[in-house]
């Protein structure tokens, strides 16, 4: 059985594609299959979220593309700037994965959620579709929009997090 282990920044070829869900995509260890039908088996870094399009490699030396599996999410769309940023507030408040898009975001189905919007006067659709929710203010992969290559939210540069393990500071 092929194993992954290690992102890569670009490749000349890719040999394969992996299709995942996004829970499936947070995990370090996972036994799944390629497109191809090729079972795999992935060993990733502790806290690693495989993004659509990244690419993984082995000891093999074969590359594989990861892409990310249509799955049930509900499309939350708001008549004005302000209700679209209660909503947003609202759900980080419930610590709940959301993907922010052009004029939309996207959560997972939850009925409750979907209610909790639509109170507060967003449109709620039912869709499937790849979900790629925000990786998180602190996280060390810096999810990136647009081009630019800045993070999402970096950490300031006088701000020292402490986190364990850490070395202590002299």
């Amino acid at each position: 059985m092929m194993t992954l282990h290690t992102k890569l920044a670009q490749a000349e070829r890719v040999d394969d594609e992996l299709v995942l869900a996004y829970d499936q995509r947070e995990k370090c260890r996972l036994r799944a299959r390629l497109a191809s039908g090729e079972e795999v088996a992935l060993f990733m870094v502790r806290g690693t979220v495989l993004r659509d399009g990244e690419l993984l490699t082995g000891a093999e030396g074969r590359v594989v593309r990861v892409l990310a599996a249509s799955e049930p999410t509900y499309v939350v769309r708001c008549g004005t700037p302000l209700i679209m940023a209660r909503c947003a507030f609202h759900l980080g408040n419930r610590h709940t994965q959301a993907q922010i898009g052009d004029g939309f975001l996207r959560i997972r189905v939850d009925p409750v959620l979907k209610e909790m919007v639509e109170g507060l006067g967003a449109r709620v659709e039912q869709e499937s579709a790849p979900f790629e929710p925000e990786a998180g203010a602190y996280s060390g992969g810096g999810h990136s929009h647009g081009h630019d290559g800045h993070p999402l939210a970096p950490v300031p540069l006088r701000q020292k997090i402490h986190r364990p393990g850490d070395p202590a500071s002299a």
